[in-house]
């Protein structure tokens, strides 16, 4: 067998379980969510070596992580999380942005009672207009 010394990012990706598919991973790449060394990568075809420093975000997460080692399968998440390690300061801000989550007020919580009925729709079209 032999030791891989570079693969592509998409593959690198989907095999450390960041994306559930390889498309999915080059559709990511394509549309530049994924930073190598600090520089935008475009090209899911751009290989990426042990050592290398990846930022990227997913949603509304973002994480900063060393690639540790390479794979070219799709293993468990266990072996897969050996694959990479996340800094300290991405850890830091993932779980400062999860609490100031969770402190946020909901959106749904500022409506009372649900839908307007067809009365307070009639009562806020006559505010509208002026009646």
């Amino acid at each position: 067998m032999t030791q891989l010394e570079k693969i592509r990012i998409d593959k690198w990706l989907w095999a450390a379980r960041f994306y559930k598919t390889r498309s999915l991973a080059a559709t990511e790449v394509g549309k530049g969510r994924i930073e190598l060394n600090g520089q935008p990568c475009t090209k899911p075809a751009r290989e990426v070596k042990v050592g290398d420093m990846l930022a990227i975000r997913q949603e509304q997460t973002s994480r900063t992580v060393e690639i540790k080692a390479l794979s070219a399968v799709r293993g468990p998440a266990p072996v897969a999380q050996l694959l990479y390690e996340e800094t300290r300061e991405s850890i830091q801000a993932r779980e400062a942005e999860k609490e100031r989550r969770r402190l946020a007020n909901e959106p749904a919580d500022t409506i009372l009672h649900g839908r307007p009925t067809k009365r307070d729709r009639r009562n806020l079209e006559g505010l509208k207009r002026g009646y």
